[in-house]
Formats: structure tokens, C-alpha cells, sequence
């Protein structure tokens, strides 16, 4: 019989994670990996789970996760956000909260370009009179 799988793609800086969703019972596996191993910060744990304990569902999915990009914090807000879109998938209802909490919302800020002259975005070489 086939399996219930609710799907989100989550985005932050220069991480991508693709979520699904499985009924069971709050496992968490990001690239095969336990959540606890694959971060080992207790505060990016923590900043993944917040839709499932927002919501209540924490021990009603399992959450299987792929991501590839960025660091590990952009990583987490990635795999928040995919969460938070599979979960609204699986039930409409959650919408308000969800984004009230601000889980839905794409953030905005990413690296800055390096510029020409410059030694990195706005860091410039050091200025001497003579």
C-alpha cells in the first residue's frame, strides 16, 4: 500500500532542503543522519523542530531530509522552512500559525558580491596618506 508523504522545499543564503514528511512517530534524519549528529548545536536543533512543536505534531511524522548548500545555519533554517511547507501540505489548517511564527517566510538576505577595488564586499585595503 502506499505511504502518506507530505513534501516541502525549504531555502535560506545558499542552502536548499528538500523535506517529506512520513507518519511516525518524530524521528529526524537529515541526509541519513540523526538530527543530533548532523548539526550537534543544541539551538540548531532546537530552530528545526519549531514548526512540529509549534503545530503539536512533533511525534506524528517522521522528517526526512536532503540538503546541500551553505553552512550549518542556513542549513537549519532551510530544513525549518521545508518542514513548515510540508506541514502546511498535510494540514491547511496550520496556516495562521505557522505564519505568525514566521516559518512560511522566505528570508530575504543572502551574501553581499565582492566589488572591484575591494578586498571583500565593503572591507577596502588599508589607506595610507603617503
Amino acid at each position: 500500500m502506499a505511504q502518506v508523504q507530505f513534501y516541502g522545499t525549504g531555502r535560506r543564503k545558499n542552502a536548499v532542503a528538500r523535506v517529506r514528511l512520513v507518519p511516525g512517530e518524530g524521528r529526524v534524519l537529515i541526509n541519513n543522519r540523526p538530527l543530533d549528529q548532523y548539526f550537534g548545536q543544541k539551538i540548531l536543533e532546537m530552530l528545526v523542530l519549531q514548526p512540529l512543536e509549534a503545530t503539536n505534531m512533533a511525534g506524528r511524522f517522521d522528517v526526512l531530509a536532503k540538503v546541500e548548500g551553505g553552512g550549518t545555519t542556513g542549513q537549519a533554517g532551510a530544513v525549518r522552512m521545508g518542514i513548515a511547507r510540508a506541514l502546511l501540505q498535510a494540514d491547511g489548517d496550520l496556516r495562521p500559525v505557522l505564519k505568525r511564527n514566521g516559518f512560511l517566510t522566505r528570508d530575504p538576505r543572502m551574501k553581499e558580491r565582492k566589488k572591484y577595488g575591494l578586498k571583500k564586499a565593503r572591507k577596502a585595503p588599508q589607506f595610507s596618506k603617503r
